[in-house]
C-alpha cells in the first residue's frame, strides 16, 4: 500500500542517492548477472547491501530474505539529509539489556537468538493471539523509510530503515472502541541479555514503552526489520524494534515481543525511573531542556573533538508539519 506523506519529508531517490553509488550499484549487478550461478550471496544482498558503504552482510532466514528482495526502496527520506555511516549507527547505541556503554551493545548482542520469535498482541482487540514474526511480516512489502533520528541525550543521525507501517498490524487485530494506547514490552532473556542479569542495574526489566493510540496509527510510526538494506543487527533491536522519529530514542523499544492494546496510559521504563527527566510523550522539542542538558542542540555523528557537528534541534525532529496536529492544545512543557 502507498502511503501518502508530505512533502516535507518526500522527494525523488535522485534526490537523496549519490550519482556514484547509484552507479557502481549498477555496474555491481550487471556483474553478478554475468557471473550468474557462482556467487556467495544471494541475489537480494548482492545488489542492497552495496547501497550502503560499509554494510556488513546479514544471516536473514529466508523468509525474511525473499522480503527484503522486494523492498519498496526511500518510501519516505530526509531531503538534505546525509545518512549516518552505518559502522557508527551500529556500534554507538543504547541498549542497556547488553549494557550501559555505547559500544556494548555491538559487543555483546549475538548471544541474542532471533529466530524463531514470535509476538503476543493482547488487550482491547478482538484479534489477539501469539504470532510468528514472518506471519506479522507476511501481508507487507518493506518499505525504505529515511529517518533522522534524535536521541534525548542531544546527539543524532539519520539511518534508512526497514519496515511497515504499525498502524496496518493494528488495524489486522481489530482494536475495540475502549483501546486508548499502545503498551510494548521487549524481551527479557538475562541468559542471553547481560544487562538484565546485573546487580548494578536500576531498571525493573522487561523495558516497557507506550504511545497513544493516534500516534501509534500516525503513517510515519515504523514497526522496522531492517536498516541500510539488511535485517536489522541484533544490537539495534532485532528482529523487530519500533520507530518514531519525531520522539527521542528511547521510546523505540527494540526486539519487541509483546503489544498492548490498553484503556489507560501506560507505565514507561524511563517515565518510571526518573519522570522528571523522561514524560511519556518525549516529544523531540529545543524549547523543554532536559534538567540537566539543553535540547536546543544536538550533536550529529559521526563527530570529533574538532569536528563536533553540532546543530539546532528542530521541532519534533523536523516532523512538525506531518505530527504537530496530534498535539493541537496540548501543553508540550507539562506533556513533555
Amino acid at each position: 500500500m502507498i502511503i501518502k506523506v508530505s512533502p516535507a519529508s518526500a522527494c525523488h531517490e535522485s534526490e537523496v542517492t549519490p550519482e556514484a553509488i547509484y552507479l557502481s550499484r549498477r555496474a555491481l549487478m550487471g556483474a553478478g548477472a554475468a557471473l550468474a550461478a557462482g556467487s556467495a550471496l544471494p541475489a537480494w544482498a548482492e545488489g542492497e547491501v552495496s547501497r550502503y558503504e560499509g554494510v556488513e552482510a546479514g544471516a536473514a532466514p529466508a523468509w525474511l530474505q525473499a522480503k527484503l528482495g522486494q523492498v519498496r526502496w526511500q518510501a519516505v527520506t530526509a531531503p538534505g539529509e546525509a545518512i549516518t555511516p552505518y559502522k557508527d549507527a551500529t556500534h554507538y547505541n543504547n541498549f542497556y539489556e547488553f549494557g550501559t556503554d555505547k559500544s556494548d551493545p555491538a559487543e555483546n548482542a549475538a548471544s541474542l537468538k532471533t529466530q524463531p520469535w514470535s509476538v503476543v498482541i493482547d488487550g482491547e482487540v478482538t484479534k489477539p493471539g501469539t504470532y510468528a514474526l514472518e506471519d506479522v511480516l507476511k501481508p507487507y512489502q518493506l518499505e525504505e523509510r529515511i529517518y533522522r533520528l534524535r536521541c534525548v541525550e542531544a546527539w543524532s543521525m539519520v539511518i534508512p530503515w526497514l519496515g511497515f507501517p504499525l498502524a496496518e498490524l493494528l488495524k489486522r487485530v481489530e482494536p475495540t472502541s475502549r483501546a486508548r494506547y499502545v503498551r510494548f514490552e521487549t524481551l527479557q532473556d538475562p541468559a542471553s541479555m547481560p544487562g538484565q542479569r546485573s546487580s548494578f542495574s536500576y531498571i525493573r526489566w522487561p523495558y516497557e514503552e507506550g504511545l497513544r493510540l493516534d500516534e501509534a496509527m500516525h503513517p510515519l510510526t515504523l514497526l522496522a526489520v531492517g536498516m541500510y538494506g539488511r535485517e536489522l543487527p541484533n544490537q539495534n533491536g532485532a528482529p523487530l524494534r519500533l520507530v518514531v522519529p519525531w520522539k527521542y530514542g528511547f521510546k523505540g523499544i527494540k526486539s519487541i515481543v509483546k503489544i498492548s492494546l490498553v484503556a489507560e496510559q501506560p507505565s514507561t521504563t524511563w517515565q518510571s525511573i526518573a519522570p522528571d527527566e523522561y514524560g511519556f510523550y518525549a516529544n523531540v522539542n529545543p524549547q523543554v531542556d532536559h534538567p540537566r542538558w539543553t535540547q536546543a542542540r544536538e550533536r550529529r555523528l559521526p563527530s570529533g573533538l574538532f569536528a563536533p557537528n553540532v546543530r539546532e534541534t528542530q521541532m519534533f525532529n523536523g516532523y512538525a508539519e506531518e505530527v504537530a496536529n496530534l498535539y493541537t492544545g496540548l501543553d508540550l512543557r507539562k506533556n513533555y
